[in-house]
């Protein structure tokens, strides 16, 4: 789907002609000049954006925090790509430099990833809208992401609700889903998590620090109030 919409851009900016591509080439030329950068684009921003959302959500750090840097970084493969392969079909390209380039770059790139980011949240905080009046988290999640729930993190007036497929968040408190996921054997393990047991496949203990290592890769923090407990009850 990226790439489709990526291609289709691509022409459109290839008979646009925009950043005065129209005056130095012809129409084909600007076309695959436009479509090579928007695929770029692309494979930096809609392949690698998910995943290191999904690292930076495992790991609880602030999308404020991962979000500037990683534009930052990405930013360089369509910027370098764009700037050689524009100065090979227009040499007087070259007359601007590569800082400049960046810059313009950098500044399209905060743009676009705003956007993405913008319209990715509406579409997870509603899909709890359909089925409101159920308690079940499950039943609030896309069908693409299953009823095999791993883990429930709190996030602000929401709760994330991973599975093995992702996750999604879900309008409601903590206690809430907790009580719609009552056939599920888990457990409460910090003020801000619930563990169903079945998804947990090890606990990674680091000086005082204690966690639970689930199924994909994520992990979540154990309370020290909660030790004793999770240990009277065989999860430790």
């Amino acid at each position: 789907m990226g790439f489709a919409v990526s291609t289709a851009v691509g022409l459109a900016l290839g008979v646009i002609g925009p950043f005065g591509s129209y005056l130095s080439g012809t129409l084909p030329v600007r076309t695959v000049y436009w479509v090579v950068c928007l695929w770029a684009g692309w494979m930096a921003f809609g392949v690698s954006l998910p995943i290191l959302a999904r690292w930076a959500s495992r790991r609880r750090i602030s999308v404020w925090i991962w979000t500037p840097p990683a534009v930052a970084v990405l930013t360089l493969l369509p910027v370098v790509l764009s700037r050689t392969l524009a100065v090979r079909l227009w040499p007087v390209v070259g007359d601007v430099g590569w800082l400049e380039w960046y810059g313009q770059g950098l500044v399209i790139s905060a743009l676009a990833t705003a956007g993405m980011m913008w319209a990715t949240r509406p579409r997870e905080a509603t899909t709890d809208k359909p089925q409101a009046e159920s308690v079940d988290p499950r039943d609030r999640l896309p069908a693409r992401l299953g009823r095999t729930v791993l883990c429930l993190q709190m996030e602000d007036h929401y709760v994330r609700v991973h599975t093995p497929e992702g996750s999604a968040l879900v309008l409601m408190s903590l206690s809430q889903a907790m009580a719609g996921l009552k056939d599920v054997d888990g457990a409460q393990t910090h003020r801000s998590w619930w563990v169903a047991r079945a998804g947990v496949t090890g606990v990674v203990e680091d000086g005082r620090n204690m966690r639970l290592r689930l199924a994909g890769g994520l992990e979540a923090p154990v309370s020290r109030a909660r030790v004793g407990a999770l240990r009277e009850e065989g999860w430790l």
